[in-house]
């Protein structure tokens, strides 16, 4: 029996699912047992569909999306969909439509975007597992700010069935976890994880790409550098702050293509922030869209080579730690996490300390295309070492 009753009072306190599926039963298979909460640009049959947008409120999925489809046949108990960005486009999850959704390690501050309902329902226990979407970070950015491992998965792994998508190069579903075991074990049903090729050397960005990072941030990169024996440097052909902006530029050029029609025909479905954001993309001329192009193709074929020489890239996950639903979200805070989306690469990351406040960090391994085994496998290590794993004060259950 699902303590329904339960659930929604926990949930009250931190807004992480928006709508649940008081139907929803488990079956057999490697994930029985498990519930798992879906982000609600995913399908889910028979729940709204939005996106995160009120235009699509009255929007019901006929069937489950694809990667829904294999965690319920996999035994999966679906308890419903949880709270987002607007459109997949945002670094909070202070949603105009359907609220500000709650760190479970501190009412009041941001879970991190676009997936912050995913990360904060897995955090505080409301469900073991959750799909988010990762378009430059938002599987990862999350899952560091709420204390818990994601995965973005190497490009194309993940069916886009049955998810409204933001930008189709960079996007892919991901999962999260509260341990890299039930990461790695919802992961194997979403995608073909094959054997794993052991990574035997990790390489670092020189001066971590010049962008400023909070100093706790440092200290705990720096011991998962230590701890990983880390020996490999490379350098990029720009500055992460600009190719960041390329990958934010194609994301809007993409939505104001894909969302135009609801411009017209229910403008009050789309908030003002996110028909600004919708501008950008269109406004840049076509030189400026060719130069942006370019930078990505060349930074995805940087980064892919990085890999290729030295077996994976350590990064911090974000620059910084959760901050308060009050302030501006940091421009600089998908500046780490862009690259794997950009080269097409698997990420994951693992929590890996706390700040001076309480709050936790987290770190982040790019891997080679197709070796998500191998990844999973470095990360455990990694945080067989770390043990920074901690459970927040609210946590269903406590």
């Amino acid at each position: 029996m699902i303590p329904w009753d339960d659930l929604e009072a926990v949930n009250a306190d931190l807004n992480a699912f928006v709508d649940w599926d008081k139907g929803a039963s488990g079956g057999s298979g490697p994930l029985a047992g498990m519930t798992a909460g879906i982000k609600a640009n995913i399908a889910v049959e028979g729940l709204p569909w939005t996106g995160g947008m009120g235009a699509y409120r009255g929007r019901v999925a006929d069937k489950d999306a694809d990667a829904v489809a294999r965690l319920r046949s996999a035994g999966a108990t679906i308890l419903g969909t949880v709270n987002m960005e607007e459109a997949a486009l945002g670094a909070k999850t202070d949603n105009p439509f359907f609220g500000a959704t709650q760190n479970p390690h501190r009412i009041g501050y941001t879970p991190g975007g676009s997936s912050g309902g995913s990360a904060a329902a897995v955090a505080a226990g409301l469900c073991d597992i959750a799909l988010g979407t990762d378009t430059m970070g938002s599987v990862r950015i999350p899952a560091a700010y709420c204390g818990i491992y994601g995965l973005k998965p190497t490009r194309g792994a993940i069916s886009h069935d049955g998810l409204e998508i933001a930008e189709p190069t960079l996007d892919t579903i991901g999962p999260m976890a509260r341990t890299v075991e039930e990461l790695e074990a919802c992961s194997r049903i979403l995608i073909d994880c094959g054997d794993a090729q052991a990574i035997d050397n990790v390489a670092l960005l020189e001066n971590l790409g010049e962008v400023e990072c909070e100093p706790s941030v440092l200290d705990s990169y720096a011991k998962a550098r230590s701890a990983l024996q880390a020996s490999g440097h490379f350098a990029l052909p720009y500055p992460l702050t600009r190719i960041r902006y390329a990958g934010f530029i194609l994301t809007s050029l993409a939505l104001s293509k894909s969302l135009g029609l609801l411009l017209d025909s229910d403008p009050e479905g789309l908030s003002d922030t996110l028909k600004f954001l919708m501008t950008f993309g269109p406004k840049r001329s076509a030189s400026d869209l060719d130069e942006d192009r370019r930078i990505l193709a060349e930074v995805g074929e940087a980064v892919n080579a990085v890999v290729a020489r030295h077996g994976a890239i350590l990064l911090p996950t974000a620059p910084q730690a959760a901050f308060s639903h009050a302030d501006r979200a940091p421009a600089n805070q998908a500046d780490f996490t862009c690259l794997a989306n950009i080269a097409g690469l698997p990420a994951i990351t693992i929590p890996a300390g706390w700040n001076d406040a309480g709050l936790p960090l987290g770190v982040q391994i790019i891997g080679a295309a197709g070796n998500e085994a191998g990844l999973l496998q470095l990360a455990q290590q990694l945080d067989n070492q770390l043990s920074a794993y901690r459970q927040p004060t609210l946590f269903f259950g406590q």
